[in-house]
């Protein structure tokens, strides 16, 4: 599952608003805030719902990155190829 911070610095990463990633996922604006709300967050939403969102991350390019022995988790810009 992925966090608030990896949807929101996804997002930023892509000079993207909340707007042009409802459309871009399919989802709607009011679940993208909630998505990136504190009291709610992704664990609240359906698993479609974020399946839907970080998969249109993933196509515009982010690459997620898991919590490891090292380093938190995070997320980055995939190498164009």
């Amino acid at each position: 599952m992925i966090s608030i911070e990896q949807v929101k610095a996804a997002r930023l990463f892509l000079h993207m608003d909340q707007r042009q990633l409802a459309e871009l996922s399919g989802v709607s604006l009011p679940t993208i805030q909630r998505i990136e709300n504190p009291q709610f967050g992704p664990t609240r939403s359906s698993v479609r719902i974020v399946t839907a969102v970080k998969e249109a991350l993933e196509k515009a390019g982010i690459e997620f990155l898991p919590t490891t022995s090292e380093a938190g988790e995070g997320v980055r810009l995939k190498m164009q190829q």
